[in-house]
């Protein structure tokens, strides 16, 4: 039995217990999500019956998905976004139409009666808005172009979803008339607030934002208090709050504010994000939850690897290349937290027993964690997995980003103070400069320079492409993961200069070792000496080579000694 505990009491015991885990989480490198759902579990009635779910945690959790996805909405900037409008919908319904009969399929294989198995199909067909922007948003990863895409089609599933929760809460449908009108009910609410949300971005938000805009906490108030009208009146007409905190998110997006209100609101929506996940936990009872464990199981073994295998062809079918399409389709394999939503309705409107509301509980927490793994590490799955994949890549995508032609340019991978140092420099020697960075705020500072700017993770070979890394003359990366800066070193060309750098006198070697001109060492060198090299570099390359590699070798006699010294210290105390 759950113990009685007031409802901010289970909120701080929630917040503590949160906390300890996800610091576990981060010391062992696991994703903070999977110990969010960890930390419901144990303090719900699955576990230790500690906590239970109140008011307050529905309401902060409620509150977090909407905030999240106000948040995802201020980074949507309309022309960004356009391109893939078209392929996005042409993805969006036949991807739930798809894993619709993949799901009902597998339920009735698993001994579910046919009503029950139509509703397992329409409720796994959708994928975690929750999860995937979350990890996108953490991984910098929502406005690439396999962000964009996936963002798109979870939007296009958040429509339906509005649809069949209405459809559920009213009860059994009394046919074909009656769902229509429901239908177009809610298509014609939500195409109505668009309309009055476009009109009102142009012509009203300009310029009552550029009234507050010098007034940091009056601006964020209007801002906060704009995506709560918008909750306000998707609730009011019975839509998804969800939507409608997006539809705010995207209007102030298109203003010159949007970045700053960002990184105001971020530390908010983590909060209420947490209170969310772990709130899913929370929910779970332990009697309920594994009546059909090992169906669950099965379940999530099956549709996984069929969700991957449906996004992959229609992605495919798009032209997207194949590494968008490889990234998009894994960011996209779990089951959304909406089977709980709408399994609880189903339950209380009759149309299931408890023990199934528990089935798609566990297959939504079981495909969930898998997923964040699956998403944290999707990089090093397309790298291990390109070599199979290469077949599908044979131009590039009809989607692929177009590579601009540059001559004679370099190309400088991060905004940081060493890089700062060199950037003015770079101009004397090279037609064109280009920078990769992954900072939205550094993005406007570096275009108002002068310089060429991707944004994006360089890891992602459709942001190599756009920098034209292959063809520069001089690459300078601040990444101080070895691995990264090997990768970047087999892909130059013979006669391009690269300058890397690295954490530790043997990574260092090993660098000079897979070609590097110049490692740099961070501990032992400073911004202005680095400028410094770099001239040197052009001056006389090959006595700067040999100097170089002097340096690394000194400096790993220094650490050696250090390392020594601090031993000997130790030992003598």
């Amino acid at each position: 039995m759950v113990a009685e505990v007031a409802p901010t009491t289970g909120l701080a015991v929630i917040l503590v217990v949160a906390a300890l885990v996800s610091i576990v989480a981060h010391q062992t490198g696991q994703p903070t999500i999977v110990g969010y759902l960890l930390t419901g579990l144990l303090l719900g009635p699955a576990v230790f019956g500690v906590v239970e779910p109140s008011d307050l945690t529905t309401t902060m959790g409620e509150l977090g998905l909407a905030f999240l996805l106000f948040l995802l909405g201020t980074k949507m900037r309309i022309e960004d976004t356009r391109h893939v409008l078209r392929p996005v919908l042409k993805v969006s319904f036949p991807q739930m139409a798809l894993v619709f009969l993949a799901g009902l399929g597998t339920a009735v294989l698993l001994g579910f009666p046919f009503w029950e198995a139509l509703l397992i199909g329409a409720v796994v067909m959708y994928s975690s808005t929750a999860v995937v922007i979350k990890m996108l948003t953490d991984k910098d990863a929502v406005t690439s172009l396999p962000g964009k895409v996936d963002v798109g089609v979870l939007l296009v599933q958040d429509v339906v979803v509005v649809i069949l929760l209405t459809l559920l809460a009213t009860g059994r449908p009394d046919g074909a008339v009656d769902f229509a009108v429901t239908l177009l009910t809610v298509l014609g609410l939500v195409a109505a607030v668009g309309v009055v949300t476009v009109a009102v971005t142009r012509y009203l938000l300009p310029e009552l934002f550029r009234r507050v805009a010098d007034d940091k906490d009056t601006f964020f108030l209007a801002a906060v208090a704009w995506a709560f009208l918008f909750v306000l009146v998707f609730d009011e007409l019975g839509l998804s709050i969800e939507m409608g905190a997006f539809l705010a998110g995207v209007s102030l997006a298109q203003l010159p504010y949007s970045t700053e209100l960002r990184d105001r609101i971020t530390p908010l929506t983590n909060l209420f994000i947490l209170t969310f996940f772990v709130s899913v936990g929370l929910q779970l009872e332990a009697a309920d939850l594994f009546v059909y464990w090992r169906e669950a199981v099965a379940a999530a073994a099956v549709l996984i690897p069929v969700k991957f295998l449906v996004f992959f062809v229609l992605l495919d079918w798009q032209g997207f290349s194949v590494e968008t399409t490889f990234l998009g389709s894994a960011n996209m394999v779990q089951v959304s937290e909406f089977a709980l939503v709408a399994g609880a309705v189903a339950v209380a409107e009759g149309f299931i027993g408890a023990p199934v509301l528990g089935f798609l509980s566990l297959l939504a927490v079981l495909t969930m964690s898998v997923s964040v793994y699956v998403i944290k590490y999707n990089y090093q799955l397309y790298e291990r997995l390109s070599p199979l994949l290469s077949r599908w890549d044979e131009d590039g995508g009809e989607h692929a980003t177009e590579q601009r032609r540059y001559r004679n340019h370099a190309v400088v991978i991060g905004y940081d103070e060493l890089t700062r140092s060199v950037l003015p420099r770079l101009p004397e020697f090279y037609d064109d400069v280009v920078v990769i960075d992954r900072t939205v705020a550094h993005i406007p500072v570096l275009e108002e320079a002068g310089y060429d700017v991707v944004y994006g993770d360089v890891r992602h070979a459709e942001i190599r492409r756009m920098a034209g890394l292959g063809q520069a003359e001089f690459v300078l990366s601040s990444s101080g993961e070895p691995d990264v800066n090997k990768a970047l070193l087999a892909e130059l060309g013979e006669g391009t200069t690269a300058f890397v750098e690295a954490e530790w006198p043997e990574d260092a070697r090993e660098l000079y070792d897979h070609g590097a001109h110049y490692v740099v060492l961070s501990p032992q060198l400073t911004a202005e000496r680095l400028a410094e090299y770099l001239e040197a570099s052009f001056e006389d390359p090959e006595a700067f080579a040999l100097a170089a590699k002097t340096d690394v070798l000194d400096a790993s006699r220094s650490a050696q000694v250090s390392r020594h010294t601090d031993l000997d210290g130790g030992l003598g105390e």
